[in-house]
């Protein structure tokens, strides 16, 4: 499971960002200046830092800079100004992307997906799970099933995908709407009963995708 370091000295918006990432499977360390910041990541056990810029000790560009020295992992920055972006990227601080307060927690949530991908965090092709049936071939955007490719549309990919890599686990519609939709559109939740139906029209067994009343949906391995 990937652990976010998650390097904020606003304990509200670090809480808030905590809740999304566990929210989102993830795993999470608070930490508020950014010297303890790179003593952790120089640790190990780290996949990805969300940094705030302005920062006591060592701030965000020092901290980017010294992790760069050691270690690859991606770095999103956050900043309070849109134009310190521009400067952010004129000094070649190290960070791989950029986030502007105030943020959507669900846009921070697009991006670290996208980034831990990117890294290789998540695996590019492996079965779901021990005994499955299904693997999911990352790369190619494809779920297959025995070997066989099932006829999923991109957005049905980036849900069946999310679903299967963690059986039995209870998804709200508005999380699936986040790993459907990473563009962040303004859609109803309820948008995601429509997805979950065309799915499930493609499943060899579709009873595979259950309902939870009241909720949202989880997937079971087949027996």
């Amino acid at each position: 499971m990937p652990n976010i370091l998650i390097v904020e000295d606003d304990t509200k918006i670090a809480a808030l960002l905590a809740d999304y990432m566990n929210a989102a499977g993830w795993t999470t360390r608070l930490v508020a200046d950014g010297r303890t910041a790179v003593d952790i990541v120089r640790s190990g056990g780290v996949d990805l830092v969300l940094l705030d810029l302005m920062l006591p000790e060592l701030d965000g560009i020092g901290v980017c800079r010294e992790v760069r020295a050691f270690s690859q992992l991606p770095i999103i920055m956050l900043t309070a100004r849109v134009d310190e972006i521009d400067r952010l990227l004129g000094l070649d601080s190290g960070a791989d992307d950029y986030v502007c307060k105030p943020f959507s927690p669900r846009e921070v949530v697009a991006r670290v997906r996208v980034h831990l991908r990117r890294s290789g965090a998540a695996a590019s092709q492996a079965p779901a799970a021990s005994g499955s049936p299904f693997q999911i071939d990352r790369a190619g955007m494809r779920v297959l099933h025995k070997g066989a490719a099932l006829a999923l549309t991109p957005l049905e990919f980036r849900l069946l995908a999310e679903l299967i890599d963690n059986p039995s686990r209870v998804y709200t519609r508005q999380q699936l709407l986040d790993f459907a939709h990473q563009d962040q559109r303004d859609i109803g939740d309820r948008t995601v009963d429509s997805h979950i139906k065309n799915i499930r029209r493609k499943l060899p067994d579709a009873e595979c995708l259950q309902s939870v009343y009241g909720v949202g949906y989880r997937f079971e391995l087949p027996l």
